[in-house]
């Protein structure tokens, strides 16, 4: 199946009165030319579900027909004016969403049919906005729209908004520039995102502002809920087979994972307990493909190391060869996962806590009162961890080491969710310090065995396995350089005077 045609869109909306007339833009910034309009007529259809999961998290999508650009957009926000637009064709089927694009979005719909939710028709005039040579700066439009809102209440709105959208090559300020431009001559900047969203804002449950004095249950629930939007960010990612998104993914389950146990005194644990164990099988379905990632990395690493003469035989064909089957592999089973009934009911139990969280009396208690006493104890822990690593060799020490990094990054995390009330700074960076040792230290652990399953494959298929021979041996001097560097780092945290409401 052809993937959707990707796109990042830089943008912004302005309200403007019916009869104003369009602001000269040349000499705004770059702009040496405004070109005489160009009309378009766009009809547009926007689906989501009938509870509108998409429009609640920023998400649009739509068929739209007119224009240059004709097809179906999926739109997901990256940040402040910034979108990434995910196009496909029209195709024969007005009604039904290509599958490209629904799957894409699955984390978010829950499995709920996507369905006409408007109707927007659009009288477009374009300005070509370009610099002294010719290059696109810009494009000003000036659109005349027409909306209409379907479900149990009806609505037909009509308006008038001016839209500036960067060249992709163009600067970012530039946008800062032609905005103050269009203000001066009369324009508004719009308080809506989208169109849709303008025509059905008020139909879309609105975000809770966060306290001036939260509680601690509202900075624990407020943290799983940026972590949950992150794993469904990172969904979408995955499906799509994007750089990283497998490891951004199970970073948002651990984190979630974690800040449950941490904080199960505050979100009551006996609660989350299925929760957390789902997540744990979220992340352990996760896990293969990120660690081959990883191993694969440190293989290449180790033998762009080695001296020519240590690399025996077309090692860097067949070790490429290897990671692209057990990848492939890997790939399959998270894709598997995500496409799987199991993970939407762990979705839609972790809405249900989030929606209605099952906050113990501690919650109600102010949040540095409240969150103080979890993160001292999962500290403690850490500390635990590390004093029973003292004194072992061999696989047992590897084995006590990577406790002792779950147990740190338990502290971060408790640390992470603190941070809107509590100093953890200078701290924070200590731990970090002493993580990314251990972390380095678990990867050679992990690229070694690793090693070892590729030497017996290259030895099946009659390859010289000597030089990965040479890259355990190699592997064996990382790692003990990386237990060193834990030892100091771990003086370091120990040595810096943590905050007191810590000790």
């Amino acid at each position: 199946m052809r993937g959707p045609i990707a796109g990042i869109e830089r943008e912004r909306k302005y309200e403007i009165g019916e009869t104003t007339g369009i602001p000269a833009l040349v000499g705004t910034g770059p702009v040496r030319s405004q070109a005489a309009p160009a009309e378009h007529f766009l009809d547009a259809t926007y689906y989501d579900t009938i509870g509108f999961a998409l429009a609640q998290k920023g998400i649009t999508l739509r068929r739209r027909t007119g224009g240059e650009d004709a097809g179906w957009h999926l739109k997901l926000p990256i940040g402040p004016d910034t979108r990434e637009e995910l196009a496909v064709p029209l195709g024969a089927d007005e009604l039904k969403v290509p599958k490209e694009l629904s799957r894409l979005v699955r984390a978010y719909t829950l499995g709920h049919k996507l369905v006409p939710i408007a109707h927007l028709k659009t009288d477009r005039f374009a300005h070509q906005l370009t610099d002294g040579e010719g290059h696109p700066v810009a494009t000003l439009t000036d659109d005349h729209v027409t909306g209409e809102a379907g479900g149990e209440s009806a609505r037909l709105d009509r308006w008038r908004e001016l839209e500036i959208e960067l060249a992709p090559e163009v600067a970012p300020d530039v946008l800062d520039k032609l905005e103050r431009a269009l203000t001066g001559a009369g324009a508004k900047a719009s308080p809506w995102p989208s169109k849709l969203r303008r025509l059905i804002g008020d139909r879309v449950p609105a975000r809770k502002k966060p306290a001036k004095r939260p509680d601690a249950g509202t900075v624990v629930v407020g943290y799983l809920q940026e972590q949950a939007a992150r794993l469904r960010q990172a969904d979408v990612g995955v499906r799509r087979d994007a750089d990283d998104s497998v490891h951004q993914m199970r970073v948002a389950v651990r984190k979630l994972r974690s800040a449950l146990r941490t904080f199960e005194s505050i979100v009551d644990g006996s609660a989350t307990a299925e929760l957390r164990a789902e997540l744990k099988w979220l992340g352990q379905r996760l896990g293969p493909a990120r660690d081959l990632e990883v191993s694969a990395d440190l293989v290449a690493a180790g033998l762009d190391r080695l001296p020519p003469e240590l690399v025996v035989g077309p090692v860097r064909q067949y070790v490429t060869r290897y990671f692209a089957r057990e990848q492939t592999v890997a790939r399959e089973r998270v894709v598997e996962t995500v496409d799987g009934k199991r993970y939407l009911r762990l979705l839609r139990s972790l809405d249900a806590v989030l929606s209605e969280p099952p906050l113990t009396a501690v919650a109600g208690k102010p949040a540095r009162k409240g969150l103080r006493k979890p993160v001292r104890e999962a500290v403690r822990k850490m500390e635990r961890a590390e004093k029973a690593s003292r004194g072992l060799s061999g696989k047992a020490r590897e084995v006590a080491l990577h406790g002792v990094r779950k147990k740190a990054k338990r502290v971060r995390y408790a640390l992470d969710v603190v941070r809107p009330v509590e100093k953890v700074g200078g701290w924070r960076k200590r731990v970090k310090s002493v993580l990314r040792e251990l972390g380095q230290h678990q990867d050679v652990v992990m690229s070694r065995e690793v090693l070892y399953r590729l030497g017996i494959a290259g030895f099946g298929d009659g390859e010289n396995t000597f030089t990965f021979g040479v890259l355990l041996g190699q592997g064996d001097g990382l790692a003990m350089g990386h237990r060193a560097g834990f030892a100091r780092a771990w003086r370091g945290l120990r040595g810096k005077k943590r905050p007191g409401w810590v000790s």
